[in-house]
């Protein structure tokens, strides 16, 4: 299960996020107007151990730069496990970066295949949340491998020891 989160204060993108990830038993999308509601619901959420993607929208002006800067650092202090997506006027995207320093995964021009940019964005971010997860479960099996070699071996050097007609 994926939570996308759109910020999306003109609606200018947020429906045509819901009409690509309309599969409802694979994503959850939810999308917001007013900072205050998108961060509450990403509180709320902080506790699932869902893959979890914020789109914010970006717009021309410098003061909304630094909206975007503060909102982005306020969304990894909640959760550092969510993966941001910047979605910003073509032209401003190199403003953008200076601007926005925090730890943003992909800045995405508005355009007219933004929509497919996004689509293979979440896709990745999808991807090394599952190998993160496959990760963590690969170094419990190993642990647990290691443990039984170690408890084996120790048995036989008991048997070894106790019962040497047996070697």
């Amino acid at each position: 299960m994926t939570y996308l989160f759109c910020f999306d204060d003109h609606r200018g993108f947020s429906e045509d996020v819901r009409k690509r990830f309309s599969d409802t038993e694979r994503y959850i999308v939810k999308s917001f107007q007013t900072r205050e509601e998108f961060l509450d619901y990403i509180e709320k959420q902080r506790e699932h151990n869902f893959c979890k993607v914020a789109i914010l929208g970006v717009h021309d002006t410098e003061d909304h730069f630094e909206i975007i800067d503060r909102l982005a650092a306020e969304v990894k202090k909640i959760d550092q496990r969510i993966g941001l997506i910047l979605l910003c006027p073509s032209d401003k995207i190199e403003a953008i970066r200076k601007t926005v320093k925090f730890n943003i995964d992909t800045y995405i021009p508005k355009n007219s295949n933004s929509i497919l940019r996004i689509h293979n964005a979440v896709k990745k971010i999808i991807s090394e949340h599952s190998i993160g997860i496959f990760r963590k479960k690969r170094n419990i099996s190993l642990y647990v491998l290691l443990t039984f070699l170690l408890i084996s071996l120790l048995l036989i050097l008991i048997a070894y020891f106790n019962l040497p007609e047996y070697f």
